[in-house]
């Protein structure tokens, strides 16, 4: 209860929260405008983007409805194939994900898992320093995205 009590205290102050192994960052842009600017920001990384998913469009088709909620699929060949190499099962959490998501309130995030741990429970050492650039990146870009 007191680590639920943390995180919504953090989450109020717009600060990126940690719950479990998910990180959220809050944005200052809509959801249109915060994936735009991850998409930019991911490029100018670097890193290539694989694909960039619409779940509240694919809920429309279906006459369905979701807020607005976009998923941004991309990474860099240079720190993924490693961790491939040392467990092919990180294929299938790679390459990276960000959500970016309005909530309930209005209020939009990013969000993304924490590769160590979802990682952790693979073949990769500990010490891998794949997972260490992963976290920093991904810390670094939805930094930027969310704008300010």
């Amino acid at each position: 209860m007191k680590k639920l009590i943390f995180a919504a205290a953090f989450a109020m102050m717009g600060t990126s929260v940690a719950a479990g192994e998910i990180v959220r960052v809050e944005a200052a842009r809509n959801v249109a405008d915060t994936m735009d600017a991850l998409e930019a920001t991911v490029t100018d990384a670097g890193a290539t983007v694989f694909a960039r998913v619409d779940h509240a469009g694919g809920a429309a088709i279906v006459g369905m409805e979701l807020a607005p909620a976009l998923l941004l699929i991309f990474g860099n060949p240079k720190l993924g194939t490693p961790a491939i190499q040392d467990d092919v099962i990180a294929g299938l959490f790679l390459p990276l994900k960000v959500l970016v998501y309005e909530d309930a309130n209005g209020q939009v995030w990013l969000a993304y898992e924490e590769p160590a741990e979802m990682l952790g429970d693979l073949n990769v050492p500990e010490d891998a320093g794949y997972v260490k650039k992963m976290t920093g990146a991904l810390a670094k870009l939805t930094r930027k995205a969310a704008g300010g």
